[in-house]
């Protein structure tokens, strides 16, 4: 889990409108999410059943332009 120190802007009624976190504190956030979408891929391709597919093949296709 991210330990955050958020800072709350707030309008003139005193309710939160948006926050403001330290840049590392944010970048750590995007690093988590971006993991968080490759187990979400890697689950979904899973599910699909296929049969995996070398890495070498998948590149040799990728640079002939053929569907993968």
């Amino acid at each position: 889990m991210v330990a955050m120190h958020p800072e709350f802007l707030v309008d003139k009624n005193n309710q939160r409108k948006a926050v403001v976190l330290p840049l590392a504190e944010w970048q750590q956030i995007l690093d988590e999410l971006e993991e968080l979408e490759d187990i979400r891929a890697f689950d979904e391709a899973k599910a699909q059943g296929s049969d995996p597919v070398p890495l070498d093949e998948v590149v040799r296709k990728i640079e002939r332009g053929e569907p993968l």
